[in-house]
């Protein structure tokens, strides 16, 4: 008796998500409404529920779906070996999560950062977007003298910081794919060869010109 039970769950589960697809296709994530969603999945209140928790728990299931399919894509294709290459390999990812504030809200609240205690589809997304930024990374064209696994977090770090300031009215002069850029060419371009010398050159002739001033 149990396998049918727990088909009927999976079928009843498959059901409110479908649903839940087609109204955010519709008018988008932010007017996706419990009311509207049980009624197009033929469900009750309690079911959707006892499945979900809550909007924020579908939510984070949807976007995390989402994620995960994006990174799919970016994850067949060749390696990227410049910063500008790597930025565009993101771009179906920050594009999503740029569409709407409540996407991004979610993807912070549910980003394993805050005290969330079932680890889920969001937390589980952006671990894997380190691990395969890391593994651009260690392929080459990057700088290699930093950890690959700190270079890659800072990747998803700066990624966020250019997501939230998109969405801040002082800051949003400049493209999510712009600002991304401005900070991972410092973050992992490797260093040009003699460059730290000029650079030390440059500081002392500074130095010495305040000095005789």
């Amino acid at each position: 008796m149990r396998k049918p039970v727990q088909q009927r769950t999976l079928q009843t589960r498959a059901r409110i998500v479908a649903a839940a697809q087609q109204l955010v296709a519709e008018s988008g994530h932010e007017a996706l409404r419990i009311d509207d969603l049980v009624e197009r999945a033929g469900v009750g209140k309690g079911t959707f529920f006892a499945h979900f928790g809550d909007k924020d728990g579908l939510m984070d299931w949807l976007v995390g779906q989402e994620l995960s399919e994006l990174m799919d894509a970016a994850q067949a294709r060749r390696p990227p070996v410049t910063v500008e290459q790597l930025v565009e390999r993101l771009q179906p990812l920050l594009a999503f999560a740029a569409s709407e504030r409540c996407v991004f809200d979610i993807i912070l609240r549910r980003s394993g950062a805050a005290a969330v205690e079932e680890i889920g589809a969001i937390a589980t997304a952006l671990d894997r977007l380190v691990h395969l930024v890391a593994g651009w990374i260690a392929a080459g064209g990057f700088r290699q003298d930093a950890p690959v696994a700190v270079l890659a977090e800072g990747v998803q770090a700066f990624a966020m910081q250019a997501l939230a300031l998109n969405f801040c009215a002082l800051n949003n002069g400049v493209s999510v794919r712009q600002r991304l850029l401005s900070y991972l060419r410092p973050w992992l371009q490797a260093p040009v060869a003699g460059a730290g010398a000029a650079a030390a050159r440059a500081r002392h002739a500074h130095r010495a010109a305040e000095e005789g001033a």
